[in-house]
Parts: C-alpha cells; sequence; structure tokens
C-alpha cells in the first residue's frame, strides 16, 4: 500500500502541474500579506504549510531512492551475471569501505597494465600526478 502512494505521490508532484499549483500557492500567500498587514499568523500559514510538506517529503524521496537504488543494484547484479563478469561482485554494495578501497586499487592496477599506449601512459600519468598533488595538500 506505501509502496503505490508513494510511488504515485513521487510521480504527481514531479509534474509541472504540480509545481505550478504550488508556485500558485506561493503568489496568493504573498498577495494576501497586505490584506492581514504581514501578521505572524499570514507568515505562520506558510512556514507551517512548507514545513509540513518537507518534512513528509523527505521520507517520499528517501522511499524512492531506495527502491531506485534497489532496482538498479539487481539488474547491475544480472548484467553481471549474464556476462563474463565475475560472480564476486553481485551483492558488492554489502562490502566494507575498506574492501571496496581494495576493489578500487586493484582496478586501477589492472587498468594501468592494460595502459599500453602512450596516451594511455600519459593520462595515467596526468592522474597519478593529480592524485598526489591532492593527497599532499589536502
Amino acid at each position: 500500500m506505501f509502496r503505490k502512494l508513494a510511488h504515485f505521490t513521487a510521480y504527481l508532484t514531479g509534474t509541472a502541474g504540480v509545481f505550478a499549483l504550488a508556485l500558485t500557492i506561493v503568489a496568493a500567500w504573498a498577495l494576501t500579506g497586505p490584506i492581514f498587514d504581514f501578521s505572524d499568523t499570514w507568515q505562520l500559514v506558510i512556514n507551517t504549510f512548507t514545513t509540513i510538506s518537507t518534512f513528509l517529503m523527505v521520507f517520499l524521496i528517501q522511499n524512492t531512492q531506495n527502491r531506485d537504488s534497489k532496482a538498479m543494484q539487481l539488474k547491475l547484479d544480472e548484467l553481471i551475471l549474464s556476462t563474463k563478469g565475475r560472480d564476486a561482485f553481485v551483492d558488492l554494495e554489502d562490502m566494507t569501505d575498506e574492501e571496496l578501497d581494495e576493489l578500487v586499487r586493484e582496478f586501477q592496477l589492472i587498468h594501468q597494465q592494460q595502459a599500453t599506449g602512450a596516451t594511455m601512459k600519459r593520462l595515467h600519468q596526468q592522474i597519478a600526478a593529480e592524485r598526489s598533488r591532492r593527497t599532499k595538500n589536502p
């Protein structure tokens, strides 16, 4: 139930019509300022509305992002399994940061070994120099 509601709401709030509605609400609120003498209550109305909307949207966005991330991960896992990729790369997202860093170093080594052309060697030297510069000057 929540998934369907979240998906529909995320879709709906991302449309131009809802943006136009929100813009209209803000414009109407601003135009009513002189009528209410820009009172504290007048300001409280928009503050309350935007605070509640923002609070709810945070959870909606997080739910949508989690679903999209999970779907993307499953698609990548399927590609790995259906090609000659290493099966160990399935569920890579469950590794620790240290394990992921080790894989990064492994791939850097592989790329360096495969860089036989002058252009690739020059590119790798530039990357190494930039990395060295950044680690010296954090």
